[in-house]
């Protein structure tokens, strides 16, 4: 019985882009997102729980890093997607933070509770950084 390779190192299952680091680059990469994730047939709520999440760390990257672009990358693996958002770096890394009655500032709160795992890293050139969260595939599959 052959055995079925592994998603992460098929292309097709990985797709990087890059933007600048604008407000109005949140929208397209939340598109290219869904794009992409309906390319591969994902079904609808992993679409929309990956369009958001890339939509908050875009956001973050925007706002927050003293970026000109980011690169934004998917990656399918056998039993989760990957969202990595690479920034230029910015004086601190991303933190969760109590925002009160704030409307502002709970991308991460989001980000933590949409997914079953994130976290950030240096890149080792300068102050850049990748922050990345996973969502499982059984996402909006029934048990």
């Amino acid at each position: 019985m052959a055995q079925r390779p592994k998603a992460r190192h098929d292309p097709a299952h990985r797709f990087a882009f890059e933007l600048p680091a604008r407000t109005e680059s949140v929208s397209r990469a939340r598109h290219l997102t869904e794009e992409r994730l309906l390319l591969w047939g994902r079904g609808p709520e992993i679409r929309d729980t990956a369009a958001l999440v890339v939509s908050e760390l875009v956001t973050n990257a925007v706002l927050h890093t003293a970026s000109s672009r980011i690169v934004c990358e998917l990656r399918q693996g056998a039993d989760s997607l990957r969202i990595a958002v690479r920034d230029e770096g910015g004086p601190a890394g991303p933190r969760i933070r109590d925002c009160g009655a704030d409307e502002r500032g709970r991308g991460l709160l989001i980000v933590d509770a949409l997914c079953e795992a994130w976290g950030a890293e240096r890149t080792g050139h300068g102050t850049a950084q990748i922050v990345w969260a996973e969502l499982p595939h059984s996402l909006g599959e029934p048990c």
